[in-house]
């Protein structure tokens, strides 16, 4: 199909561009706000004695840049027109998604945290397609002026891409007149539980291990009792905002319930594809930004008194990376253009596989490209005055978190061997 018109969207880079240039770059450089950024970005964002949660500091700051991003109207640019957003299509946003992550880390897009100034805002998707009334007017408003968020807890310690085998039981009990349900079990990596005013809990209501219906989403309040964060854990990237946590007989009331009792998998596998295709981009952005820096670096730097740029094993595998950068790159906007056209029913069907191919690959792409350039760059590379090492560490999660590399290739072989999709 035809994609459309990257002209269409230039205006919005460049006023995007001038806003960055405006607002963010003076912030980045205020007082000693860089050392968020340089050398000691790990260091100065991880509060190493509080268990290497994000640093106060830190989340006031990107705070602050998604402020002023949401009062300039970028923030919303993806929420639908009828929340006061953007209406950006997939396309749209797999294009900006690339455009802020090709400059590197900054106040702009910082994806060790999910921080970009134009947001995804799912859970608000969530709770306009599945909330109730009540549920819609207590959540909606408050996601996307950020005075509600929401957490999400599906995987288990034992339990991660097979997720209809999760153990955490909810069990139907009335407390004090009221219906509801009495949850028990663990869940693990229910990333920004310390910021989050509530989180999805996902536990097997009905049904047998293994069934895909049975299990149910509930809304749970943070805190509540009988719910704990065990541990914090700790990651090749750091600070962490990744805990494993426990439920004790947590009592939630039939109001709690997300969607459907028992179809709660449909509720988690409602952005899937959407945030699949937009984290493909943005591994996009990050491996031009580690091909550019290298070229720019290969022309600067002399070896044996000739550019380092001439040596044909720097050129050639550089090359093999903008090759495959380019192709990623256009069946990635082409998908997205595609996902355009249908809705999300006929996307499972019809593009599931297709947005594991970009997704797969994008990812394999960002490390294999952050790789290349600690390379290029030799002792320098290797050191974290360049964000080389930065960028590595948060794509090879990428790897892992979306739906891992090998569930993607299982994706990938349903279709073409006939076993998914509308064969």
């Amino acid at each position: 199909m035809n994609q459309p018109d990257p002209a269409t969207l230039r205006p919005f880079l460049d006023d995007l561009d001038a806003f960055i240039e405006r607002e963010l770059a003076p912030l980045e450089a205020e007082g000693d706000n860089r050392r968020f950024f340089d050398h000691r970005r790990e260091y100065a964002r991880t509060a190493w004695e509080d268990d290497g949660k994000p640093h106060p500091a830190w989340e006031a700051l990107l705070a602050e840049a998604r402020g002023r991003a949401r009062a300039a109207g970028f923030l919303g640019y993806a929420l639908p027109a009828e929340y006061g957003g953007g209406d950006a299509s997939n396309w749209q946003m797999a294009v900006v998604r690339e455009h802020l992550a090709a400059k590197g880390i900054g106040l702009h897009c910082d994806l060790q945290n999910e921080h970009a100034i134009v947001g995804n805002f799912p859970t608000t998707l969530a709770f306009r397609d599945f909330g109730s009334d009540a549920q819609k007017a207590a959540f909606i408003p408050g996601s996307i002026s950020g005075e509600v968020a929401v957490a999400f807890g599906l995987t288990e310690p034992e339990h991660g891409s097979d997720a209809t085998w999760l153990e955490t039981r909810a069990e139907p009990c009335r407390r004090d007149g009221v219906d509801g349900w009495l949850l028990n079990g663990e869940k693990m990596w229910t990333t920004g539980a310390h910021a989050a005013t509530h989180i999805l809990i996902f536990a097997r209501s009905e049904g047998e291990a293994g069934d895909a219906r049975g299990i149910t989403c509930f809304v749970m309040p943070n805190p509540s009792p009988g719910f704990a964060i065990e541990e914090w854990l700790w990651t090749f990237n750091m600070p962490t905002d990744h805990p494993r946590v426990s439920l004790r007989d947590v009592w939630l009331p039939d109001s709690a319930i997300l969607g459907e009792r028992g179809l709660g998998l449909a509720v988690a596998q409602h952005f899937v594809h959407e945030n699949r295709i937009r984290q493909a981009a943005s591994s996009l952005g990050t491996a031009r930004y580690c091909i550019t820096e290298s070229v720019a670096w290969a022309r600067e730097r002399h070896t044996f008194g000739r550019p380092l740029a001439e040596n044909q094993s720097i050129q050639f595998r550089l090359a093999e990376l903008q090759t495959d950068y380019e192709l990623i790159r256009a069946l990635t906007f082409e998908v997205a253009a595609r996902m355009d056209t249908m809705n999300k029913r006929k996307v499972a069907r019809a593009l599931s596989d297709k947005v594991a191919m970009c997704n797969y690959r994008a990812n394999r792409l960002a490390c294999e490209a952050a790789d290349a350039a600690i390379q290029v760059h030799g002792g320098l590379g290797y050191s974290r005055y360049k964000q080389f090492e930065h960028h590595y560490r948060h794509h090879r999660r990428y790897r892992i978190t979306e739906g891992s590399d090998e569930i993607q290739l299982r994706k990938i072989a349903g279709h073409l061997f006939g076993y998914l999709g509308g064969k």
